[in-house]
């Protein structure tokens, strides 16, 4: 008989390794390798001897649904990041660093819909009933007839679903805490984690019940355990946002039912979360018009238009080295933005020191951006204050040429709705509105820079002496 083959997993990030070892090859943690048995996984269970597999029902694509496909929250926000509410029989992983509102969120649409008459079955596994239920009261949860569990073992807890009227939503909090008694290790492993995980989405498959699961998230901002649970599920969500500031982003980064990439926008308040319907205007609230350096950009969150304000810096500095902060946006970026100024434009920044900020402790991830931040570096190079009613944005290519982007007449009319006449976007842009007034048109970041200093006499002094 041949000897069972042991594998040792990083507890972290789920890689296998043949041998343990102190330090993991995937993430580069310290004492986060275990053993594990490759039978007590995804097809494992407590039996080691494979059986004979049975034949199961084929159908075809065409057919009718009994059911509507979508249950809706009521929260608008909510229902937009998932595509239009939560799809019956499907999986959903939220994620968010700890105490940033995941919970309260959740009790907050499972009490939504608790008043639309559907079952809600909320399963708590980090804190007693009696904490959940004060979390209750203080959202105005308590009076509706959401049902509520403290269990985190996984036969327990799909047999008490399993009992009654089948549920409609089932959130369980959190997937870190769950463990079967058919693995043998701890809880929070990553045989456990991707064991109740799977176990909770055939229950949703089966059942057609809407599986909502929270997930823990490392420092690293990634939610915490083996990487193939964002793989398993419909969708993945993550809730974004820093403590400092009073608003919260609950972000799409997968959906099997929806588009990508999408925003919902909540404020943090004694009440819990509320929605924020205009984001634009919450990111600009607090604009100062007068100081250079101050670019708005005009972005995209999957099909929402979003402005924000960048914050630029550029100061002389006294070191060898020059430094450079970003904060809301990507580094590297920066670097090739700084690079081409210096490289097709004559906008010598080595001995600057370079502090970039986006307003509100938003976050910046499409290429878009690139004019908007290259506005803000020289506005501030120059000392001169950019438009109050203008906007910005294109893609920076190396070649210095600003090239266009996707749904510019999306973003120009949240600009023209929220008060700005002006914009400065790509010249081959498609998609523009006839008639339109106040566009101004560069094919290169130079035009963009002699559009900015022309008339800034210190901008020039400055270059030559540089």
């Amino acid at each position: 008989m041949a000897k069972a083959k042991t594998q040792f997993v990083c507890q972290n990030c789920g890689t296998v390794h043949t041998r343990w070892a102190g330090k993991c090859d995937g993430c580069g943690e310290w004492n986060t390798i275990i053993e594990d048995d490759p039978l007590g996984g995804i097809g494992g269970g407590p039996g080691k001897t494979p059986k004979k597999g049975r034949a199961v029902a084929l159908t075809t694509l065409s057919g009718e649904t009994e059911e509507a496909p979508r249950v809706q929250t009521g929260i608008s926000e909510l229902d937009r990041v998932t595509g239009g509410g939560f799809v019956r029989g499907s999986a959903v992983l939220v994620g968010g660093d700890p105490g940033i509102g995941k919970s309260t969120l959740l009790m907050q649409a499972a009490a939504a819909l608790s008043r639309r008459g559907h079952r809600i079955i909320y399963v708590s596994g980090e804190e007693a009933v009696a904490q959940v239920r004060l979390r209750a009261q203080r959202l105005g949860a308590a009076s509706t007839d959401v049902l509520l569990a403290a269990e985190t073992n996984v036969e327990d807890i799909l047999a008490t679903l399993a009992e009654g009227k089948r549920p409609d939503l089932v959130i369980i909090d959190s997937i870190q805490t769950l463990w079967s008694d058919i693995v043998d290790s701890a809880p929070g492993t990553v045989t456990q984690v991707r064991t109740g995980v799977q176990a909770m989405i055939r229950f949703a498959k089966q059942t057609g019940a809407a599986m909502v699961l929270v997930g823990h998230v490392t420092k690293e901002g990634q939610i915490a355990g083996p990487r193939v649970v964002e793989h398993m599920v419909d969708a993945v969500l993550y809730f974004e946002g820093d403590r400092g500031h009073h608003y919260r982003i609950l972000r799409t980064v997968k959906n099997r039912f929806g588009p990508t990439d999408e925003i919902g926008v909540f404020e943090m308040s004694d009440k819990g979360l509320r929605e924020v319907t205009n984001p634009s205007e919450l990111f600009l609230g607090e604009r100062n018009t007068k100081a250079p350096g101050a670019a708005v950009f005009a972005g995209m969150e999957g099909t929402r238009p979003v402005l924000v304000e960048v914050q630029a810096l550029v100061a002389p500095t006294s070191l060898g080295t020059a430094r450079r902060a970003v904060v809301g946006w990507d580094g590297s970026r920066l670097a090739m933005i700084l690079a081409v100024l210096e490289a097709h434009c004559g906008v010598r920044l080595g001995q600057h020191d370079v502090y970039l900020n986006v307003a509100g402790g938003y976050r910046i991830s499409e290429p878009a951006a690139d004019v908007a931040v290259a506005a803000a570096l020289v506005s501030s190079l120059a000392s001169t204050p950019l438009p109050v009613d203008s906007v910005f944005f294109g893609e920076v290519s190396l070649s210095g040429a600003v090239r266009p982007v996707s749904q510019t007449a999306q973003r120009l009319k949240e600009a023209e709705k929220l008060g700005f006449a002006r914009a400065t976007l790509p010249a081959s842009s498609a998609e523009l509105p006839k008639g339109r007034k106040g566009l101004t048109e560069i094919e290169g970041l130079p035009d963009l820079v002699v559009q900015i200093a022309g008339s800034a006499r210190k901008f020039g002094k400055q270059t030559d002496e540089d």
